[in-house]
């Protein structure tokens, strides 16, 4: 079985998918057997014979070289791009936790590490109607430990101590904060990182500025102890 890690983050478009990529290609480039899993994807386009095409999961394939399918990496895919609870009313076709834990365990059984990446934040809706699954759930159902991606730009403050608190509530393990967008020497944004660091006690394991290929102050073997 697999060793694992849940990427959150402090709400959507800040970069989850772009770090989850960074973070798979670095244990990919260093030789180790990792994969990538989402459990809902919504906001997809659509191949020219009518099926979806799991953009976030396309990314991290093309951007890790790795051989994963498509199809293993997300069970539930959305062309609508509103919260995976809506896209799956609106589409019929709604999110089943014993789906996600079935289609993980699997994954989980053919690969040393996997690299979940949750949908929006952490207190994102999956599923409302036919079972109210909250991404929180889907953590705990998998045991998974967890990091959280923040912009480290204006605003993150509030974000990541609010994030922090909710998921030390709901008992979710944080191993730590990774900023993205980052300026080495930005004033605010080095000011950003020790705030956060002192308001939640939670290290600020790396930082990644755009079109970084690596994550800096964090190596293959460093993100790999993270997982468990």
């Amino acid at each position: 079985m697999s060793r694992n890690l849940f990427v959150t983050g402090t709400g959507t478009e800040i970069g989850k998918t772009y770090v989850a990529g960074l973070i798979v290609k670095m244990l990919h480039d260093a030789g180790m057997d990792v994969a990538y899993y989402k459990a809902a994807m919504s906001g997809n386009e659509r191949r020219p014979d009518g099926t979806l095409i799991p953009g976030d999961a396309l990314f991290v394939k093309e951007f890790a070289g790795i051989s994963q399918s498509l199809e293993s990496m997300c069970p539930y895919v959305y062309e609508h791009a509103v919260s995976p609870h809506l896209a799956a009313r609106i589409e019929g076709n709604p999110v089943r936790m014993a789906v996600v834990e079935e289609t993980f365990q699997a994954l989980s059984r053919e690969h040393d590490y996997v690299v979940v990446e949750g949908s929006g934040g952490i207190t994102c809706p999956i599923g409302y109607d036919e079972e109210r699954i909250q991404l929180e759930d889907i953590v705990s159902s998998l045991h998974l430990p967890s990091i959280m991606v923040a912009d480290a730009g204006l605003g993150t403050i509030n974000g990541v101590v609010l994030t922090h608190a909710y998921m030390e509530q709901k008992g979710l393990p944080l191993k730590g904060i990774l900023f993205n967008h980052f300026h080495e020497g930005d004033v605010m944004e080095e000011d950003n990182r020790r705030m956060c660091e002192e308001m939640t006690g939670l290290p600020v394991l790396g930082c990644i500025a755009k079109g970084d290929k690596a994550i800096t102050g964090l190596t293959a073997e460093e993100l790999a102890a993270l997982f468990d």
